[in-house]
């Protein structure tokens, strides 16, 4: 009996008796990456990064959903994923033979469906940082993080489907097949909204993403500073998808932005010049010291990143009007 169970183990493939501690391991660090991410977003704190693209990516659209940090669904997958992995182990065979070995069926389904998910939804998010932001504005774009993860899911997938004998691979195919379809109408639905947002005054024939809808008014003196920098030529470089543009157009109001207006690098927004964007690159990162960022302003051959007050925009470009701003926060 002994000499049976002892070649029973030495049967088994060491990665189907190890599978389930491998994928609750990597849950666990998929829970504390996103974890990590949660935090920062609901405490509104830094997200400490070796790049300047965990700001971009985390800060753009493509990271809230539902109104929520994209991060926190991403927390409750990996949570899901490590209860579905170690909950069996919890259960002695010897003793539950029978609930042991439902738990670990079950679960095998649970977690082959979540992972296909989890890799597809990740791939799509992969797509979104390399063609929104690596590709136009360099490596200094990457968001460690959301690689991390995306590995993570990937890594749980492979682990899911090679870290046990399948017996049917029919069900195995189609329950992949299936949920990776859902996943992907699902994905393109949620972030549908981002491309057909409009803002206000633009000619909804023309092509291109646009960011939200401004919603302050402006005063006479966000009209008068905004009507300076624009004989100032002075030039905000923006893309639709960064919160903090949006924030400077709302400093400035409906009225106002559109007198002094941004140019946008995004390559699919509206109206994009990303040529001209790339162009500057180099001189914004050498004055600055600083990746390229949004927005960033120029004024009078100067840059200067990050949103700035309409205070402080009077005094870099030599303003004297009225300075009882409206929009001060």
């Amino acid at each position: 009996m002994s000499k049976g169970l002892t070649s029973r183990r030495r049967s088994t493939p060491w990665l189907h008796r190890w599978s389930r501690p491998l994928i609750g391991a990597i849950a666990g660090l998929g829970i504390l990456n996103t974890g990590y991410i949660t935090f920062t977003k609901l405490f509104q704190t830094e997200t400490v990064c070796p790049t300047n693209g965990c700001e971009q990516v985390l800060s753009s659209p493509y990271a809230t959903v539902f109104g929520q940090p994209l991060a926190l669904f991403g927390l409750l997958a990996y949570i899901a994923i490590a209860v579905f992995a170690l909950a069996p182990l919890a259960v002695k065979a010897d003793t539950n033979k029978e609930l042991r070995t439902n738990l670990e069926n079950w679960t095998w389904l649970l977690l082959l469906a979540g992972s296909t998910a989890m890799m597809v939804f990740s791939g799509y998010l992969m797509n979104i940082m390399f063609s929104k932001f690596v590709i136009p504005y360099g490596w200094q774009s990457i968001c460690i993080f959301c690689i991390a993860s995306a590995l993570f899911a990937l890594s749980l997938f492979l682990l899911t489907v090679n870290g046990r004998s399948w017996e049917d691979l029919g069900q195995l195919l189609l329950i992949g097949a299936v949920v990776a379809m859902l996943t992907l109408i699902a994905t393109l639905a949620i972030y549908a909204p981002i491309n057909q947002a409009q803002a206000p005054g633009d000619d909804p024939n023309t092509p291109g993403a646009v960011g939200l809808p401004i919603q302050n008014t402006s005063g006479p003196a966000e009209i008068a500073l905004a009507q300076h920098l624009k004989q100032k030529n002075a030039k905000m470089y923006s893309a639709y998808w960064c919160p903090h543009c949006h924030e400077q157009k709302e400093l400035f109001g409906k009225e106002a932005y559109q007198l002094v207006g941004s140019i946008e690098c995004a390559p699919d927004g509206r109206n994009s010049q990303t040529a001209l964007c790339q162009k500057v690159q180099p001189d914004i990162e050498k004055q600055t010291g600083q990746p390229f960022g949004f927005p960033t302003w120029e004024i009078d051959g100067k840059f200067y990143p990050g949103t700035q007050t309409l205070e402080k925009l009077a005094d870099l470009s030599g303003y004297t009007g009225p300075r009882d701003f409206r929009n001060r926060s």
